[in-house]
């Protein structure tokens, strides 16, 4: 019966220990993923978090984070999240299809004196794609099943950017009539009012001003003068203006829509994408 008792005895310390033992590791975690931003850079997003049985004595003064062996940043742990997040341009020579192996390492002891020198790795691949760069400009795109401003509804996938390319695309509908406006404009004004919010997403632009010609009821030369203002989602606030009028005559205006608010749907701007 002793003997029982002795085991039994030194198996609850042995336990006890391996519990006192795990409270008191720690280790770095890592997750990453490759995004493009807007330069055309391939961009790796890190987070690395403390794992421990006890996160309120994980914190840790350095945790160096390492692209392919080389230490590009470092960050601590703090509470409440024992965590922390940040960017860097992929490493020189690494293209697409090429494998990276982003480290989060402990480079000091933990703040409860256990000693560092942990870390864990994950591998992450840059996209097969190369990014490409976003010009600049901005576009604008009509969301909602339908953009709607006074009497005019502006239908099938409204997409309009800041130059002079093809690929825009803009139909005004209202009171039976249509104006299809062809793809090359004749003039475009982006610009990005300081007081005006219109993110997300974020947008180099809040408010474009263009002219283009196009057909009306499907008869040529026709001219549409518009506006377009992002004050954000979702959409409420944004505003919009059309006046549409014959290309030899501008006295013959068939239709002329003030800039006010939408009545539906929602405008938003974005930063450009490569177009044809």
């Amino acid at each position: 019966m002793k003997t029982k008792k002795l085991l039994l005895a030194l198996a609850t310390i042995a336990f006890q220990f391996m519990v006192a033992s795990a409270a008191w590791a720690h280790h770095p975690t890592i997750a990453a993923s490759v995004v493009c931003d807007d330069s055309g850079t391939a961009v790796i997003q890190y987070t690395s978090t403390s794992w421990s049985l006890n996160p309120g004595e994980g914190e840790n003064a350095q945790i160096d984070i390492l692209f392919n062996g080389v230490k590009i940043a470092s960050g601590a742990y703090v509470s409440p999240t024992y965590s922390f997040s940040g960017s860097a341009p992929a490493p020189a020579g690494a293209g697409p299809g090429d494998p990276v192996t982003v480290t989060a390492y402990a480079a000091v002891p933990w703040g409860n004196g256990h000693s560092g020198g942990q870390s864990e790795s994950v591998v992450v691949t840059i996209p097969t794609e190369a990014c490409q760069a976003s010009t600049g400009l901005g576009r604008f795109t009509g969301g909602g099943h339908q953009v709607r401003v006074g009497a005019a509804r502006v239908t099938r996938g409204l997409t309009v950017h800041c130059d002079l390319l093809l690929s825009n695309n803009l139909e005004v509908n209202w009171g039976g009539n249509q104006f299809h406006m062809t793809e090359h404009m004749t003039t475009v004004e982006c610009s990005d009012d300081p007081n005006i919010i219109q993110a997300p997403p974020a947008a180099p632009l809040d408010t474009m001003r263009g002219v283009g010609t196009g057909r009306y009821n499907g008869e040529d030369g026709y001219t549409i003068e518009f506006t377009f203002v992002d004050y954000g989602e979702p959409g409420g606030n944004d505003e919009a203006a059309f006046r549409i009028f014959k290309t030899a005559d501008p006295t013959v205006v068939v239709l002329h829509v003030p800039q006010q608010k939408l009545t539906g749907g929602n405008l938003q701007a974005h930063y450009d994408q490569p177009h044809k």
